[in-house]
């Protein structure tokens, strides 16, 4: 009887366990939103850029 009572035990540990990690995967840690930052910003840069480029090309054929 004891046996039953502990794999049973032990299977809704590792339901919560499985649970708890699964509900946990979906947090960024700081370092994560860091460097999403990063590469948003590098975009906008880049972006920007070239908008510039076309810009200074556009100009230099009016002119």
């Amino acid at each position: 009887m004891y046996k039953g009572l502990k794999t049973i035990g032990v299977a809704i540990l590792l339901a919560f366990l499985a649970v708890g990690l699964a509900a946990c995967e979906d947090e960024q840690g700081p370092a994560e939103e860091a460097g999403e930052n990063v590469d948003e910003s590098m975009d906008d840069a880049g972006e920007e850029m070239e908008e510039t480029g076309e810009e200074m090309e556009e100009a230099a054929e009016e002119e």
